[in-house]
Formats: C-alpha cells, structure tokens, sequence
C-alpha cells in the first residue's frame, strides 16, 4: 500500500505565498520522479513543477519564478512553494510520484489533493 498525503493548501489572497508538502510512503523500495499537478475547476489537471531523483526541476511557464519544487529524499517528501499567487493559481494540486518496487517494477501514484484558493 502506498500512500501520497498533501498538506498545506488554504485561502490566500493574490501576492501571498503558500507552502504545499507531499508525504509519500509504503512498500516501495525508492521513489523516483515525483510532481504537482493542479487542476482548476471546469479545466483539465496539468503539470506545475516535476523533479527527479537527484533534484534536476522541470516548471509550467505559468509559475516559473514564481514557484519553487524541491525533495528531501531521507524523508519521502516534495514540497511546493509558491510565491505571488494569482487568483489563477485557484485549484486543487496533487502530488504525482513514481515508485519503484524491490524487483525494479515502477508503479505512478497519486495523491488525495490539497485546495489551493487565491482571492483577489
């Protein structure tokens, strides 16, 4: 059983900044890729930030400079930060990761969401 669990989500007003962080855990020998998703209402879910194993970062144009994905591999976990959000920021954002078991079978997981609302 493996399990994604966000936090860190809220009500924010446009120009604040929020902190999401993803606990990934289970029997997995070691999680490779991990990623936010967002997904705004009414709109399909699209990648905001991507990164590796050995912290190499891929952004959506939308957020970069604006948001910063990082990964503490001791502990399992990715984290979002965002700063200067806009009202267009507004969704639910999910954590995305990619595990890999001990016989090297690699399995995509996702995360429950976290909403992320910015009012203007």
């Amino acid at each position: 059983q493996v399990q994604l669990v966000e936090s860190g989500g809220g009500l924010v007003q446009a120009g604040g900044s929020l902190r999401l962080s993803c606990v990934a855990s289970g029997n997995i020998f070691s999680f490779d890729s991990m990623a936010w998703y967002r997904q705004a209402p009414g709109k399909q879910r699209e990648l905001v930030a991507g990164i590796t194993r050995s912290s190499n970062t891929n952004y959506a144009d939308s957020v970069k400079g604006r948001f910063t994905i990082s990964r503490d591999n001791a502990k399992n976990t990715v984290y979002l930060q965002m700063n200067s959000l806009k009202p267009e920021d507004t969704g639910v954002y999910y954590c995305n990761a990619w595990g890999k078991n001990n016989k090297g079978f690699s399995s995509n997981f996702w995360g429950q969401g976290t909403q992320v609302t910015v009012s203007s």
